[in-house]
Formats: C-alpha cells, structure tokens, sequence
C-alpha cells in the first residue's frame, strides 16, 4: 500500500471490500448515465479478474475513488469489443494482459490518480505488455495516456466507432 501526495488517498490493489465501491464507480460513469466507460464488467467477473491480476484502487476515507483493472487476454476472448482490440493488434507479447477500464471520480479527476494507479500496477507486473483501447474521439484519455509512455500500436473499428489500441511494457 502506498499513500500518495493527495492527502487521504491510498493506492492499493484491490480486495473484495472493494467491490461495491468498483461497481458504483462503473455505474455512475458508464456511457448510459453520460459517462465514457464502454463496458460494464459484473461482480462475478470482478472477482475471477482479481483472482488472476491485480486490481488497482485509490481509496479516500475508505471510499473506492479510482480503479484501475487489468485481464488475462484468456478472459478477454468472450468480449466483442475485447476480441476485436486483440484481432487488431497480434502482435502483442506471449503474457500480455488487458489494461483497463480505469475510473476516476469526477471530483478527483487531474490529480494525478491515473499515473499513480498506473504507476502500482506497472510494479506489480514488471516486464509484462499491457495493452488497452481508447475511443478515438476521447482525446483527454488519449493524451493522458500517451504521458504515461504508452504508444500508439493499432486501430479498429467497433460498432461504427473508431478505437485507438496502446501499448506498453511494465
């Protein structure tokens, strides 16, 4: 565990108290209630993620403010648009992992929470590729994500929509 420089928050991985506090951040900022988050993962999911990755949470006050999740490629086979990021970009190394979704509440957004999260699961997997897509259009997320040092690998198309796939080594 880790606290970082904005007071009260801890950066930890994940355990199951953390859940409902996921859940809720996913909900609230899904692209159904105006959100950005694409995908909508379910409690079970959540727990077979975090039995085979760490998951990422910044905590303040005992109160699950960002997440960062991370997959096995394995699981990601059942997804559309999961497969299609993968299809798009085969390249990857033998033990990539899926990055992502990663939230932050609204009230804490440009406070460094990302790079921090980002920063505890890149220790957590040295060496190993993560790899992630972006909406295309989101150029706030595409710019924070290209100042963490992730590159630009390939493209696709998803329900007519274009996505951006990243790439980075931990």
């Amino acid at each position: 565990m880790s606290i970082d420089k904005n007071i009260g928050v801890k950066i930890d991985v994940a355990t199951e108290h953390d859940l409902n506090g996921i859940l809720a951040l996913q909900s609230v900022n899904h692209f159904s209630n105006g959100g950005s988050l694409s995908a909508f993962i379910p409690h079970p999911q959540l727990i077979l993620m975090m039995e085979a990755l760490p998951q990422i949470v910044a905590r303040q006050n005992g109160l699950v403010i960002g997440f960062l999740l991370s997959s096995t490629v394995e699981m990601c086979k059942d997804i559309p648009i999961l497969q299609s990021m993968l299809e798009a970009y085969p390249e990857r190394t033998h033990d990539a992992y899926a990055y992502g979704p990663i939230c932050i509440a609204a009230s804490e957004r440009g406070k460094g929470l990302a790079q921090e999260m980002y920063t505890r699961l890149r220790c957590l997997l040295p060496g190993r590729e993560g790899v992630l897509f972006i909406r295309s259009d989101n150029e706030s997320s595409l710019r924070a994500h290209r100042k963490m040092g992730m590159r630009e690998v390939s493209h696709f198309d998803f329900a007519g929509i274009d996505h951006t796939v990243l790439s980075y080594i931990g």
